[in-house]
Formats: structure tokens, sequence, C-alpha cells
């Protein structure tokens, strides 16, 4: 049976059922922002399952698209998925475990309605009690009324077998349904031997129905809410592929198209899978709107996109073979979610310029990563983030002594700490890629300021962050409009130019020779470390004591642009600018 089928059976019969059919809820939660994403089909429904009542009744089936991403060194395995789609019907205060079992029991195996699967191929777990909530007899007697043997329903944890999406909400006790996937060489079996098959994944889950009739607050059980709720969830991919007699949903038509263009990118199977996963989950995501970045659901997608790239054999990801993947998603998922072909473009785009910068960065380190220079000195002198270099090593085998790394991070923020302030010089809030080009960004600046404003202005303080950077530097009077665009243009022509970022050690009194900037009360030991960007001739357009990290070359950076100029204190003005 084809996914679309599945699809249309699983809508059909539910609402056949009296179920109202409703579109999937976008991956980005509206009304939710403790979550980056949706990751399961209960999470728009939350305010319904607490007792607001519904427009469309209290019966309703959906298909809700979700992104799980906290496992992402797995996918490449037959199971884990960062993109997958959750069947689910939903009962509001109406129908509970009577109605819920029978309908999921008679759609697994119902020829005429259902997907015909074999009943004597199932198993089925309940909840054992715990100080919460009593042993799940009821759901055990409706089972068994259904022909499913005493011998195959096992009593499993809260574990296994509670339910919540977290710490607060609705949440419940759940009954999980199994089916064998030998085609019955499997059997009967004793509690620990179906733990065992399902780690084994000779049987594997198909569907799990959530009884919400409590409420948690703070981690803790505190009592029933006031009506009770049906949450029950199946996974189209792996629902596709039991009903293709497929190991791994990878193998199913799903994927079928995704990894014959995933397969000219890499000749192994786990990082074809990898390239299909993250692809197909990045065209979902910029079609609702996310857009790379590095915070929130924007650093999830930089993190999906970069991963592809990593796993591409060569890093060979290129404009051409972006298109044809992204088609081959748009293609298949269109008649479903018409959004992704109307943003085609917009898609491959983002995805494109994505790639393109990562690629730059890639080039600049990944020498060096070869010659197996240290982590700490590709991070401070190349800019290549610590997560990319532990990504290339898990892929060579090679270990990183991440303590190491991050004790070396340690000794070089000390070094490059103020005496004023216990903070990194410069002001670095993390160490993360839009962070560091903000802090080359903020060199540009203040040589921008010195030559618009004179020489004589200092900097007296800064504070950069992954979302823009704070200089505080002294001047006596407000800037005017001109004076602020001619900044701007100043430092864009530098980022424009592709000016060189080097770093050098040198003894303080050579240093202080040069005429380097310092932090204003700093102190500084013998040696110490400056960084210059260089233009095409060599010439220092900015020197300044520093311990880094920056990017390599301006033209990393962006489109700079000042936000705000405003007073700080007497004699002190301070400047808010950001890098798009």
């Amino acid at each position: 049976m084809q996914s679309k089928d599945i699809r249309k059976r699983f809508l059909a019969f539910f609402e056949k059922r009296g179920h109202s059919i409703v579109p999937s809820s976008p991956l980005v939660p509206q009304n939710d922002p403790s979550v980056l994403f949706n990751t399961a089909g209960m999470q728009p429904l939350v305010p319904y399952l607490m007792g607001e009542k519904h427009p469309l009744g209290s019966r309703i089936a959906d298909i809700q698209k979700c992104v799980r991403t906290g496992d992402l060194e797995d996918i490449g395995d037959n199971r884990h998925f960062s993109f997958f789609e959750m069947m689910g019907n939903w009962s509001l205060g109406d129908y509970f475990k009577d109605d819920a079992i029978k309908w999921s029991y008679e759609f697994l195996t119902s020829k005429e309605e259902g997907l015909g699967l074999d009943p004597n191929l199932l198993y089925v777990t309940i909840f054992e009690g715990d100080e919460n909530a009593p042993l799940d007899e009821e759901s055990k007697k409706i089972w068994m009324s259904l022909g499913i043997p005493e011998n195959r329903i096992y009593a499993l944890p809260a574990e296994d077998n509670w339910w919540s999406p977290g710490d607060n909400g609705p949440c419940g006790p759940c009954s999980e349904m199994f089916y064998d996937m030998t085609s019955g060489s499997v059997g009967d079996l004793n509690k620990d031997s179906f733990i065992q098959a399902v780690k084994d994944e000779r049987v594997i889950e198909i569907w799990n129905d959530v009884f919400m009739e409590y409420e948690k607050k703070e981690g803790k059980v505190i009592g029933k809410l006031a009506q009770k709720n049906v949450d029950t969830g199946a996974g189209l991919e792996r629902m596709t592929a039991v009903m293709q007699g497929k190991n791994t949903a990878y193998d199913t038509d799903i994927f079928e198209n995704i990894m014959v263009h995933a397969k000219t990118l890499s000749p192994e199977i786990s990082s074809q899978r990898v390239i299909a996963d993250h692809m197909r989950t990045a065209v979902f995501m910029i079609a609702d709107g996310v857009i790379p970045s590095n915070t929130k659901q924007g650093y999830v997608l930089r993190r999906l996109i970069r991963r592809a790239v990593l796993k591409s054999a060569n890093k060979e990801i290129d404009s051409v073979k972006i298109s044809t993947i992204v088609d081959s998603v748009v293609n298949f998922y269109e008649e479903f979610y018409p959004e992704i072909k109307q943003k085609t473009e917009v898609i491959k785009t983002e995805i494109e310029k994505e790639v393109s910068k990562f690629k730059e960065t890639l080039q600049s380190g990944l020498k060096e990563f070869e010659k197996g220079t240290d982590p700490f000195v590709l991070f401070t002198t190349y800019g290549f983030p610590i997560e990319v270099t532990l990504e290339l090593a898990k892929e060579k085998g090679v270990e990183i002594d991440i303590v190491d790394f991050n004790q070396k991070m340690s000794e070089h923020q000390k070094l490059s700490q103020t005496s004023s302030a216990g903070m990194f010089k410069g002001g670095l809030a993390n160490h993360n890629e839009q962070t560091i080009k903000l802090h080359t960004a903020h060199h540009l600046l203040l040589s921008a300021l010195q030559e618009v404003l004179g020489k004589e202005v200092k900097q007296r303080g800064s504070n950069i962050t992954e979302e823009r950077l704070r200089m505080d530097f002294a001047f006596d009077r407000k800037m005017t409009d001109e004076e602020k665009v001619k900044v701007e243009e100043i430092v864009n022509e530098y980022i424009s130019r592709g000016l060189n970022v080097l770093r050098r050690e040198m003894p303080l009194t050579e240093a202080e020779k040069l005429g380097a900037e310092m932090e204003f009360g700093a102190k500084y030991p013998d040696i110490v470390s400056l960084y210059f960007i260089e233009d095409e001739n060599g010439n220092a357009i900015s020197k300044e004591f520093c311990g880094g990290p920056h990017v390599t070359n301006t033209k990393e950076l962006g489109v700079f642009k000042i936000q705000k100029e405003e007073a700080s204190s007497a004699g002190i003005r301070r400047i808010k600018a950001v890098l798009n």
C-alpha cells in the first residue's frame, strides 16, 4: 500500500466515525514559546485538551507535521527522522478507552476500511500503575474482548506507558500497539523476550493510544482534568514501512526519489539517509517560514543543512544538486502541502545561501583539520566551529579531546579578560558563528568611527551577542544621520572587499609601538595577541589587542547596519548594530 493511500484511508476512516478533519498546524508553534517546534500531534490541541471548546467539535483527526532534533546522531539508522508526520485522532471530552481502542484495532486490521494487518501479529502494552494512577485493567479487558491473547498484553512502567508533553500539561497512561516484522516467526513472548524483540526491531511500535485524564504541573501529577481526552498517534513513515514490508521508511515510496539524489552525494548508506532526512526537513522548515540563523528554529535549520553538507562525499553539494533534491521533496508532497510548491524558489535560495556560506567556512579550516591542527587553534585562528570539528572527527573515526578544548577555551578567555569586568575581550556572550562575525564587525566599526569622527575616538565598552553588537565609545555629542550613514558605508565597503583577518602574537612593548587599539583600563601580559584586518596591499585598516576569535575574511560577514546610536553616559556614546 502506498503512503498516500494510508493517508486517505486513515482520514476517511475517522471522518466516517464523526471526526472533523483538520489540516496540519505549522511546524513552529503559534502560541507556545516554550518549544521550538511541534514535536507531536497533540501540541496544537493543548488548549482543547485542557477544556477549551474546539470550533470543529469534540472529535478531531489530522496528520500533523512534526520535527524532533534531540537525537540527530541517531539519524541514519532504520527508525529515526528529524521530520515526520503523525496521524492522530482525538476525543476532546467525548469517547474514551472503549471506542479509542476498538477503532485503533479496527483500522489496523480491517481489509475493507483500514490497513488489513494480521491481528495474529499484534502485541499490546498497557500502563502497570504507580503512585499517580493504578494498573490500566480497563484497557487490558478491552483488548482481550477484541481477541488479543492475555499473554500478548504487557504491563510496563511509566517510562514506557505514561505520556506527557513535559513538566506541565495534560498527561495520562497509554496503550501501545506493536507489530511482528518477521511475518510470524516471533510468536508468543514473555515480557523480557518482548522487550528484547522490540530492541532488536523484530517487533516495532505502530500506534499509541494516550488516555489523557490527568494534569501535570512542575513535573508532578496534581489531579484529574475536567474532561477525559484521547490522543492517538501513528507515525506515517513507520506505518508505511510496515505496509510495504520494509525494515525502514528510507526504503519506502516516501523517500524513494529523495534517496536517488542523496545516493549521488555519498556512497555510504547512513550518510545518504542523513542527507535525505535533513534536506526533507529543511524544505518543510523553510516553507513554514524558518530561515537559517544562529538562534532558535533558525539555528536548528542551519545545523541540519550543514550536517547534510558534511555527510556528502568531498562536500560536493552544489546548486544543481540542491535543486534536484528540493524538487524531489516538493514533487512528492505538493499534493498534501501545496505551500511547499508555492515556496520552492525561496526554499532553494535559502538552502543554497547557507550551503555557500558553510563551504567558505569549511574551505578555510578543512586543510588545517586534515593536518591534525588542534581544535582550539582551528576555532580561534580559523573560525572553525567546534561542532563541525566534532562531526568531521566522528566521520573519520578520530577522537577529539573536548575536555582539553574546553580547558584551553577557558584559559583563552581568562587571558583576554578586562580588569574591570569578568567578560571576554570584546564582550562576547558566546563563541558561536554569528557572534564571531559580529566580533569582527566590531573591529571594523571602531576603525570606521575613527575615520569619520576622528582618531581620538576610543572604545570604552562592548557587548556582543549572537543577535547584535554593542559598542560604547568616547565622543561628546550625538552623531548626525550623515555620519551614521558614512560609518555604515565604510564598514560595508571593508566587508565587500574581502579583507584578510590575521592573528599575531608579539611582545607587549612591540604591540604598543604599533599603536594597536587597547581595551580601556585593561592590564595585558608580556606576550599579547593582536588581530589585524589588512587591505589588499597589506596595510592595516584595523589593529587591536584581542584574544579573538574572528572570521578569516571580511566577506564572510554579510551587510552591516546600525540599529541605534544613543548616549550611554556623560561623554560616552553607544552604538548597537547587526549583520544581515
